[in-house]
């Protein structure tokens, strides 16, 4: 692990591995570069794999204010340019496909190709969690039972005891507070059309943290995104269905690789 300070002084730590063409990976609310731990691997076959603790996560410092979505974007961008990497391809999960989103926006030279997964545009156009899912969560004595259902299933960690990376990483009820309200804040469903780059977008059909109708919604809002649907995956479908997401996401970035840029002339 490597650490680099942003310009507003905020100690990042971040991780390569693997070697080739740079690949982001950007992780789900509350959780840093370890939540991709059981998938890194997959991926880093021919490609230089990139990820980092956001601000308030693992070896990331973590101030007592200032968490957003944007924020996490120009963190990412600061990551990228500290690495001396003019473009790269991304791969955001939950609420890391909503970072995703602002990077691609406010940095949109950083990004050659994007895979979102179990993600949304957020605002009041996104379809969220049942009011009984939600109240589940709240409670300190099922949160943890609520929280694994919802991202794997019954019978998938019946034979996966645990523990899982997902689930959220110690930190300071400043960062907790901090992911929750950036996620929350989250709305891009108006900017999306201005998405110019190769564009993935999967899902498992039976997620009921973010409901995988935002992923046809978001397919609809980004000019020529692909979409896919993971049959019988949860939230956390990149882990449980990662024999089936992992390679579909290979084959999509080794597309994009012999894909001239948009824009670029060619």
């Amino acid at each position: 692990m490597a650490t680099f300070t942003t310009m507003d002084g905020t100690t990042i730590a971040y991780q390569c591995s693997g070697s080739g063409a740079p690949l982001l990976l950007l992780s789900g609310q509350g959780n840093g570069m370890a939540w991709w731990d059981p998938v890194a691997p997959d991926l880093e076959g021919d490609q230089l794999v990139i990820r980092f603790d956001y601000p308030g996560t693992g070896g990331s410092d973590a101030p007592p204010s200032g968490y957003s979505t944007e924020r996490f974007a120009d963190d990412a961008a600061a990551l990228l340019n500290h690495l001396g990497i003019e473009s790269c391809c991304v791969y955001g999960t939950s609420m890391g496909g909503k970072v995703a989103q602002q990077l691609v926006l406010r940095h949109p030279s950083l990004v050659r190709a994007l895979v979102m997964g179990c993600t949304s545009a957020g605002g009041p156009n996104a379809l969220r969690m049942s009011s009984g899912a939600g109240a589940r969560l709240a409670d300190p004595d099922t949160k943890t039972a609520a929280l694994t259902d919802l991202m794997y299933s019954p019978g998938w960690t019946a034979a996966h005891p645990g523990p899982y990376a997902t689930l959220g990483e110690p930190s300071t009820r400043q960062a907790r507070i901090g992911h929750r309200r950036a996620s929350d804040r989250h709305d891009t469903w108006d900017r999306l059309g201005a998405i110019a780059v190769p564009t993935f977008i999967l899902h498992g059909s039976d997620d009921l943290m973010v409901p995988a109708a935002n992923a046809s919604l978001l397919a609809e809002r980004i000019p020529g995104a692909r979409l896919r649907i993971i049959d019988g995956g949860r939230h956390a479908f990149f882990e449980e269905c990662r024999e089936e997401a992992s390679p579909a996401v290979l084959e999509f970035l080794a597309e994009t690789r012999i894909r001239p840029r948009q824009g670029a002339g060619l």
